[in-house]
């Protein structure tokens, strides 16, 4: 662990507050979250930034604006005349490298996982694996995913980008890159690693012998379990969180019984840490992996089940849709705030979720919103559809649980959460009442790190 030689700051006759800092970096959000030393939320300071295009023209985050927001945000927050801060961490999507050349810097856009991966290319990937598809999907717990099967990112730029693909140093998922930006150290952590990339064998808990035998291992920094990556000036820096992962934390140190997380946002991913059911020696069948079934990992490299649905990006995509056709403002769904039965209309067909969810085969179909009276109407019946889509999903990984938690965007929707208390009445709904569950379980990892045991004393 790396200490510079600048003393720590410390809150005590200072007049400044203590807080730690977590930067949740989502899709359309970027956050800081501020919180206090008994875990409360102090301040939020949120950002919106614009997604520009990579070399073929397809939508991505901008990496270089993100870069300076995290370095300028770190700046104002340790020179904040109002506040000391003991430490921070990161949390941020999967499914995404930032890849750096030798000058430290990144070389390629931060490519989005929902870019197509060439045909050809997959099957040149699968035609070279020992094993076949199903069990190799099995093993790593990745059903096949494109370019959300991370690893194969990096299978795809060694092959269709050979030369930018030799001016990589190291890639780092996201979370890693962020903490990066301020420790100057790489590293790589379990929760990415074990998040449908394709790259980490279950059962042998290792690297999968494709990423050896491709010499992929080589671009990719060393795993580390402890949650600190650096202490600089005497804060505390986190190595980062896989974003679903992150959001567990808080739901496994606070409750005392079987529970399964709905963790929703452009995507609704089900976390079941509680199901240790295995087909065949196997944590996942291939029907489940079929049915986008998979399974994360914790910081500590333990095997979490999980199940996804495309649910806020289709949500988003309709509404849009159904503001435009009715003439009504973009967010007019917000005031409805409970279920009603439609008797008009046609029924919800999906229409970005093909190839991903319970019903993979389902193609994208333009579901016909003109015949609803109105945008109520139409919304009514989209989150009728999404939500028998979503209890799909939630079956196929769900046990004896009597417990679900709620965290993100849509448990602030009241047609949501009533509509899922209808679907499991026998089954307690419910959000943590702690805000920010994502940004808090960064929080409390953090607080599990070596150099937080070792430098306790140096804040109080």
């Amino acid at each position: 662990m790396m200490q510079t030689e600048t003393p720590p700051i410390s809150a005590q006759g200072s007049g400044r507050k203590a807080i730690y800092a977590v930067f949740d970096v989502g899709k359309t959000n970027k956050k800081v979250i501020l919180f206090d030393e008994t875990r409360q939320v102090v301040e939020e300071r949120q950002e919106v930034f614009p997604e520009i295009t990579d070399e073929d023209g397809f939508p991505c985050d901008d990496v270089d604006r993100l870069t300076g927001w995290v370095l300028d945000s770190w700046e104002a927050l340790r020179n904040d005349p109002n506040y000391a801060l003991k430490g921070v961490n990161f949390t941020a999507y999967g499914a995404s490298f930032v890849h750096l050349g030798a000058d430290g810097k990144p070389v390629l856009p931060l490519y989005n996982y929902l870019k197509p991966f060439p045909e050809a290319l997959a099957y040149q990937f699968y035609d070279t694996l020992t094993e076949n598809r199903d069990d190799f999907a099995a093993l790593t717990c990745s059903p096949r995913l494109g370019m959300l099967n991370s690893g194969l990112q990096l299978y795809w730029l060694k092959y269709a980008r050979p030369e930018q693909y030799r001016h990589i140093r190291t890639s780092l998922h996201l979370p890693q890159y962020l903490s990066y930006l301020i420790t100057g150290e790489t590293f790589s952590d379990y929760t990415s690693v074990g998040c449908h990339t394709a790259l980490w064998d279950f059962g042998q808990d290792r690297y999968h012998d494709w990423v050896i035998r491709e010499g992929i291992d080589e671009k990719l920094a060393p795993l580390t379990r402890d949650s600190i990556a650096s202490v600089v000036d005497g804060i505390m820096i986190g190595v980062g969180l896989h974003d679903s992962s992150s959001a567990l934390v808080p739901y496994l140190l606070q409750s005392d019984e079987p529970f399964m997380l709905l963790s929703t946002g452009t995507w609704c991913i089900n976390l079941n840490p509680f199901n240790q059911l295995t087909v065949d020696g196997k944590a996942l069948s291939a029907d489940m992996l079929r049915r986008d079934c998979l399974s994360y990992m914790s910081p500590k490299g333990q095997a979490t089940k999980a199940s996804r649905v495309f649910f806020g990006r289709e949500h988003d995509y309709q509404v849009e849709r159904i503001a435009k056709q009715f003439n009504v403002s973009p967010d007019f769904y917000k005031a409805i705030s409970k279920p009603e039965p439609v008797t008009t209309g046609v029924p919800f067909e999906p229409a970005c979720m093909a190839g991903t969810g319970p019903f993979p085969e389902q193609d994208a179909r333009p579901w016909d919103i003109s015949g609803f009276a109105t945008a109520a109407d139409a919304y009514q019946a989209l989150m009728a559809g999404l939500m028998a889509i979503l209890k799909t999903s939630i079956d196929l990984i769900s046990t004896d649980e009597s417990l679900f938690y709620v965290d993100g965007g849509f448990a602030r929707n009241g047609v949501f959460m009533q509509l899922l208390r209808q679907l499991y009445p026998a089954k307690r709904v419910q959000m943590l009442e702690v805000p920010q569950a994502t940004a808090l379980g960064a929080l409390m990892h953090l607080e599990q790190g070596e150099a937080h045991k070792q430098t306790r004393l140096l804040f109080t």
